[in-house]
């Protein structure tokens, strides 16, 4: 056998050597992978297990029990809507010791506060025609709901003393506090008057619609207390 030939088989004999280690990695790396995936999602599962132990998700159990303790018509023409945002502030033993026994709460309020007229009360003496002129004499704007958004209202910072627990009812006596405020500021800002401009321009329409040319529209008149 001359060197060339002795070359071509040592160079096939090497091939075939390669092409084996090859495969015999490749089997072994496939059966690591495959040892180590039950272990990698064991891990994976105990880690999901941790997450839910320290951040569970509340589970909520509404009583199957209904109670209905009215019923009402309604008549309610309501046409204006104040979107508002309040920041209060609840707290309690406020003070030198506030450090041990104070508990404060931040409480950011988002609601709405709903205003417009009962056309329940308006009765037929309230309608009167006068000369081609529709008089009509329309119930006072009133606020009808105040609502807080629960979406969007959160406790933004609580702070507690190192010997209080906190008072469950700090954040509910925030909450009651943030609907009276919202009351007050859409009271302020003038929401009866708009309610009750714009259920005249309302009305206006729906009687000019009936064939009405022309209406005028006065309040109640009002008897004052002794």
């Amino acid at each position: 056998m001359d060197a060339k030939k002795a070359w071509i088989l040592v160079g096939g004999i090497l091939l075939i050597v390669a092409i084996g280690a090859f495969a015999i990695v490749s089997t072994v790396r496939d059966t690591m992978r495959t040892m180590a995936s039950p272990v990698e999602q064991a891990s994976a599962g105990i880690q999901t297990q941790v997450a839910e132990f320290m951040h569970p998700t509340p589970t909520v159990i509404p009583d199957p029990i209904t109670i209905i303790h009215e019923v009402r018509s309604l008549a309610r023409l309501e046409t204006i809507q104040y979107s508002i945002e309040k920041i209060i502030t609840a707290e309690e033993r406020q003070g030198l010791f506030a450090g041990l026994f104070g508990d404060k709460i931040l409480f950011v309020a988002h609601g709405t506060v709903i205003a417009g007229v009962d056309m329940a009360k308006i009765n037929e003496q309230d309608l009167t025609l006068e000369a081609g002129v529709l008089k009509v004499r329309l119930p006072a704007a009133e606020i009808f709901a105040v609502t807080l958004d629960n979406q969007k209202s959160y406790v933004y910072n609580r702070d507690q003393g190192l010997l209080v627990k906190g008072s469950i009812y700090l954040e509910t006596e925030a909450r009651r506090v943030a609907e009276e405020e919202m009351r007050k500021a859409a009271e302020t800002d003038g929401i009866r008057e708009m309610a009750q401009r714009n259920a005249e321009v309302y009305l206006t329409r729906l009687f000019y619609m009936l064939g009405y040319q022309r209406v005028e529209f006065f309040q109640p008149e009002v008897t004052p207390t002794p």
